[in-house]
């Protein structure tokens, strides 16, 4: 007999529910054939039958809150089974059995991270008394900040879920066409995180607007040649990331995060793309866009937005990013501001391109314009350097020579 466990689900990540199971009881299944959909925070994932044989026990139910490590099957051999070898079949069943109970009693063998060390001095938390979710029941940054949230939270709830929880029932006849659906993990993750990062920063924002003019022609130019040679599509957010990267070099600042006392300084530049989906809003992460060419750039951004709406993501791709760009153009928003994602300290808001009249040498012209919009963290980011930054942004796009020539 062979069990199926919840595997991990990445840092900070310590449970998902169950979306649906793809085999029933008495089905034959074979080693690494998909057999039930977990959905975290983060990602929607698949776990494969760690060996070949016929289902034989459904542990949980779709919709139910699984932990990692917590059994959710089990496989034994029967007739029908995919052939798999004895030796390999036994690996996962002795090393999955062990590991809930020996997680508990390994976690005061590990260190404790310097900044877990750092956060729980600062605010007073027993370090004992938090659930870890890092190797061997570690207790992670992570941890320790939703802790720290928890706690802060609990002596004053926010007023804001009263009206959810406690509204008044709707008359007979609204309550009949009324249709109540749980939110899915992945939007109260949202939820939860946009207003954390409400509370936490003192975010503002800055605007300003671009004559796209310089783009689009360049873009005009070399875009059949450009998708011959590279087999992507030239679009406008490979230029946003070259022309931010630009401006981060020169205001740090906005690609530093707070981390207790500290200010982090990032030097290398991980830019997250937002993407919306179905199910909601994820941000895949290109690494070190500095050393990428704009082809490159724009392929990672393509196979992102096709993961993403496939719900193919890895939690490690959604992890990590310094700076943050979205593009509420593509559904035709004029303006906005962008809420950060934390624990980052700015986040770039590019919109829909406008033909509006502008004084260009004394004359009106009718330039194709979009307007910019720069949220930040003012804790860290003074308004100068909001300023100069989406400056140095709006020069970068308007003459994209500069971007190429390094100005």
């Amino acid at each position: 007999m062979t069990d199926i466990r919840v595997p991990a689900l990445g840092e900070s990540v310590t449970e998902a529910t169950v979306g649906k199971w793809f085999k029933q009881p008495g089905e034959a299944v074979a080693v690494d054939e998909p057999l039930v959909e977990l959905e975290t925070d983060k990602v929607t994932l698949e776990v494969p039958a760690p060996a070949a044989g016929v289902l034989s026990d459904v542990a949980v139910k779709e919709g139910a809150t699984v932990a990692v490590g917590a059994l959710l099957g089990q496989i034994k051999d029967g007739a029908g089974a995919a052939p798999k070898p004895a030796a390999p079949a036994a690996k996962p069943a002795e090393a999955a059995k062990p590991a809930p109970p020996a997680a508990p009693a390994a976690r005061t063998e590990m260190p404790m991270p310097p900044a877990v060390r750092k956060m729980a001095a600062e605010s007073g938390m027993d370090v004992s008394q938090v659930q870890g979710s890092g190797v061997r029941g570690q207790v992670t940054k992570g941890d320790m900040m939703a802790a720290i949230e928890r706690a802060a939270a609990a002596p004053t709830p926010m007023p804001s879920p009263a009206p959810l929880q406690m509204r008044a029932p709707s008359p007979p006849d609204d309550a009949a066409r009324e249709e109540r659906v749980h939110m899915t993990r992945l939007r109260q993750t949202i939820a939860r995180r946009l207003k954390d990062a409400q509370n936490t920063a003192a975010m503002l924002t800055t605007f300003n607007e671009v004559d796209m003019s310089a783009v689009m022609a360049l873009r005009n130019q070399y875009k059949e040649l450009f998708e011959k040679k590279h087999g992507v599509k030239l679009g406008f957010m490979g230029f946003f990331v070259r022309a931010a990267i630009q401006a981060l070099k020169e205001i740090p600042a906005v690609n530093a995060e707070i981390d207790g006392t500290d200010i982090v300084y990032k030097n290398y530049y991980h830019i997250g793309i937002a993407v919306g989906t179905e199910k909601g809003l994820v941000v895949p992460v290109v690494r070190d866009a500095q050393t990428m060419s704009l082809a490159e750039i724009e392929k990672a951004i393509a196979d992102f937005g096709r993961r993403a709406r496939d719900g193919a993501l890895k939690i490690e791709e959604m992890q990590g990013g310094t700076f943050t760009i979205t593009n509420g153009g593509v559904y035709g928003s004029l303006m906005s501001t962008p809420i950060l994602n934390a624990p980052q300290s700015g986040i770039l808001g590019m919109h829909k391109i406008q033909e509006r009249p502008v004084v260009v040498a004394g004359k009106i012209e009718a330039r194709p314009m979009m307007y910019l919009a720069l949220s930040y963290d003012h804790r860290i980011v003074d308004g100068r350097e909001a300023v100069t930054f989406l400056v140095r942004v709006k020069e970068g796009l308007e003459d994209p020579a500069r971007m190429v020539l390094d100005l």
